[in-house]
Formats: structure tokens, C-alpha cells, sequence
């Protein structure tokens, strides 16, 4: 009896562990060199895409989210270190410029020859806008690392934001495994999912501050001399061939599976896209077909005002072409435009009194003044703790009460899920260990 009790007990208890050690359940990422096909081409009187020899890619307006160019911008696909601008933007919104960052095991343990570093060591310090620039300009892997800890806590609770913003953000096929986009199965994004996660970026007053450096130096620190750093984004650096003038910043990528990917935002004359490119077999590749869709929504598509709003669409077409639904999102009235069916906008009902704007998905489209608001940048990011708060997105909450969150209430359905039976296994346990206890005594 008592050896048949033990036996259940470690059953229960090994059960504890198989759950407590589950991972996300890795989606299907295409690395076959499958390129996807261009759904925008079936859209009728739709102005005729360039080629693009990426396997994946999107073009989106930055300020109402609508898609100009769509190919496979779905499928799964390894982001390499265009991971890193979701890692910036939840740093930034949860940190200071000033925080002091101080590299750990966490940290050093990613400095390897075959991987971006800064050979930061062990114990040296710099500030948290060192790291953002570090991560932005150099793709620094220990940086990022080393920025995950510093703001959750845990690099775990830090990756668990980047989850939670993903979902806040709209997006439906992205799951992120660590903070700096190092290879791993459970780590997968779609090229509209990097898109959404760069529009957020957009509205972000200092992650637009960041974005736009194209040179940086980190001071010298009492383990390194000082460390000066160049862009190795082709379209952002002036003596690369492949520049491109109106481009505002990016992120670049690689992985032997992932290949080439690249997320870039390009502004001219007050009109802003997002283009992302996904698993080339080449940079250049990725910058010539980022730039192809830049100048294809230049050259062919226009601005509109529909009751007040700006609406991208092709050339020529007017409010009068556009057809309507009505939709209900957290308490508003939306109508929203479309021209041959496809998603051009929407225009919000008019509210009595005024409320916070509500943050949709791009689905929906975000309210273009926060784009505007967020391109009227005058400060610096040298502003002082009392100040880093106002420059995040509206609502957005404190990194204590973040990382409080994830810790408690904030884990993601999975997690609670697992958490639940973990208990449910340790009652059983503890009974069957009580009865055994009675049973000798």
C-alpha cells in the first residue's frame, strides 16, 4: 500500500514538473524558400505592384493601418533582430533614459564571436539610453538581454510584456521567446504583425528619437573605452548605394532559418508607410524591395479627407468610390471605408464629451492624431524621471506596475492555464502524502 502511494505521489510530482516546464506551442514557419503569392494583385482598379523577390512583405499606411501591398503578410516567419523593435518600444515605455544598467550573467552570457555585441563585461554600467541605442544601431544580443532584466525583473517576466503588447497591438501570429531574436522554434512573427508592432513604435516619442540615429558613441566606462557606432541599415546610411532619403528608420535581421528580413518606415510630404520584407536570401534584396513598395505608394496612391479624417487610396479615386460598414469597437461607432472592398479607413463618431483615444488594431486603424502628435517631437531624451512618464503613449502604466502585473494578474491564458493544474496537481499530492502520514502514525 505505502509503495503504492509513493509511486502515485511521484506521478503527481513529476506530472508538476512536465506541466510547469511546457513551452508555447511553435507555429508553422515556412523556411523552404516558399515565396507567398500577392494577394493585393486580385484587388480590382488597384494601382499594379513591383516585383518583390522577399518571400513575404507588406506596405502599410502608418497612420490608418490600411494594407497597399500584400504578400503572405500572414504566414509565419523567424523575425531574427527585428525582434529588437518591440524590445525597445516596451523598454522605452517602461524605463528611463537615465536608469542605470548594470550587466550580469544574463547579459555577458550572449556576448559570442557569431553573435552582435558590444563585448560588454561583466559588472560594467552605462545608462538605459546607451542600451536603447545599443540594441537599435548595433543589434547588441547581450544588450537586449541585459535591458530585459533590468526592466522585468527576470528576462522571462521582460519577454512575457513583449508577448502582452503583442496581443494589445493586434497581433494574431506572433509569439516571442527572448528579447534579442536569437533562434528558437516558439520565436515567430508575420510581416503584418511587424508591421502593427512598428506603427506602435511610430506614436512613441522617443522610440522615434532613437529610430532616427544613425551614429551614436557610449561614453567610456570604467571596463571599456568608448564605443562609437555607425548604422549597418543600408537605406539609413549616406554613403550606402542603397540610401534612401525619405526613409525614418528601421531594423534589419538575420538567421540562418529567418534569411533576411527588414521592418523600415518611410515620410514624405506629410504621408508615412511602413514596409516589411521577410526572409530574402540577401539585405540588398530586402532594401531594394522596401524601396520598390516605398515609391510604389508615393507614385500611386493619394490623400483624401473623408468627414475629417486622411485616407490613403489610389490615385484618382474619390470619397464618392468608397463604400461602408458600421462596427462597435470598446463603445464607439466606427464607419469604416473601403474601395474594391479593401480597408482604407475609418471615421469615429462624434463624441458628446472628450474621452481618451481607444488604441484599435489595424484592422480598425488607430486615430491618425496620435501619429501627428507623436511627428511634433521637440524634446530631448535626456528628460528627467518626473518627465518619462508623459512622454510614453497615453495610459500606458508605470514599469513597477508592469512588472507587478506580470507577476500576478498579467500572465498570458496559457500560463494561467498551466498555473491551475500545477496546483490542482500539488493538492492531490499533499492529500496523498497526509493519508500516507495517518496511515503510519
Amino acid at each position: 500500500m505505502n509503495k503504492g502511494i509513493y509511486q502515485i505521489a511521484a506521478g503527481v510530482g513529476a506530472a508538476v514538473i512536465l506541466v510547469s516546464s511546457a513551452t508555447a506551442q511553435a507555429a508553422t514557419v515556412t523556411a523552404n524558400g516558399t515565396p507567398a503569392p500577392v494577394a493585393s494583385d486580385s484587388i480590382a482598379g488597384w494601382p499594379a505592384a513591383p516585383a518583390v523577390t522577399s518571400e513575404t512583405a507588406v506596405l502599410i499606411d502608418a497612420d490608418t493601418g490600411a494594407v497597399l501591398y500584400d504578400k503572405g503578410m500572414d504566414e509565419y516567419r523567424y523575425p531574427a533582430s527585428t525582434t529588437k523593435i518591440m524590445t525597445l518600444l516596451v523598454a522605452i515605455e517602461n524605463s528611463s533614459p537615465k536608469d542605470i544598467v548594470t550587466f550580469t550573467e544574463t547579459g555577458i552570457r550572449d556576448v559570442t564571436w557569431d553573435s552582435s555585441n558590444i563585448n560588454a563585461q561583466l559588472g560594467e554600467t552605462m545608462t538605459m539610453k546607451d542600451c536603447w541605442m545599443a540594441a537599435y544601431i548595433k543589434s547588441a544580443n547581450e544588450v537586449c538581454a541585459q535591458i530585459a532584466e533590468t526592466v522585468g525583473g527576470t528576462e522571462a517576466n521582460f519577454v512575457e510584456m513583449m508577448n502582452q503588447k503583442a496581443k494589445e497591438l493586434g497581433c494574431t501570429h506572433t509569439h516571442f521567446a527572448n528579447a534579442s531574436g536569437l533562434p528558437d522554434e516558439n520565436h515567430y512573427s508575420s510581416a503584418h504583425d511587424l508591421a502593427k508592432i512598428m506603427r506602435a513604435c511610430l506614436r512613441n516619442k522617443r522610440f522615434r528619437q532613437v529610430m532616427k540615429c544613425s551614429n551614436y558613441k557610449i561614453p567610456a566606462t570604467d571596463l571599456s573605452e568608448a564605443r562609437v557606432m555607425h548604422t549597418h541599415m543600408p537605406l539609413m546610411a549616406k554613403e550606402s548605394n542603397l540610401y534612401y532619403a525619405d526613409c525614418i528608420g528601421g531594423k534589419t535581421g538575420f538567421s540562418t532559418d529567418a534569411q533576411h528580413t527588414l521592418v523600415t518606415a518611410a515620410e514624405r510630404n506629410g504621408r508615412t508607410y511602413i514596409a516589411v520584407t521577410m526572409r530574402a536570401a540577401d539585405l540588398g534584396i530586402n532594401c531594394t524591395d522596401s524601396t520598390s513598395l516605398f515609391n510604389y505608394a508615393f507614385d500611386n496612391f493619394d490623400t483624401i479627407d473623408v468627414d475629417g479624417t486622411a485616407m490613403t487610396v489610389p490615385k484618382g479615386v474619390t470619397v464618392n468610390d468608397l463604400t461602408t460598414d458600421t462596427a462597435e469597437r470598446n463603445g464607439k461607432t466606427l464607419t469604416r471605408y473601403y474601395y474594391s472592398g479593401q480597408f482604407v479607413g475609418y471615421v469615429a463618431e462624434a463624441q458628446p464629451t472628450e474621452t481618451p483615444a481607444v488604441e484599435e488594431t489595424a484592422e480598425t486603424a488607430a486615430e491618425p492624431s496620435e501619429t501627428e502628435a507623436a511627428e511634433t517631437v521637440t524634446d530631448s531624451l535626456e528628460t528627467t524621471e518626473n518627465d518619462s512618464q508623459a512622454e510614453v503613449q497615453t495610459g500606458q502604466k508605470s514599469m513597477s506596475e508592469q512588472i507587478q502585473e506580470i507577476r500576478t494578474e498579467g500572465l498570458s491564458g496559457m500560463m494561467k492555464a498551466l498555473l491551475i493544474a500545477m496546483g490542482v496537481m500539488a493538492v492531490i499530492l499533499i492529500a496523498l502524502l497526509i493519508a500516507l502520514h495517518i496511515k503510519n502514525g
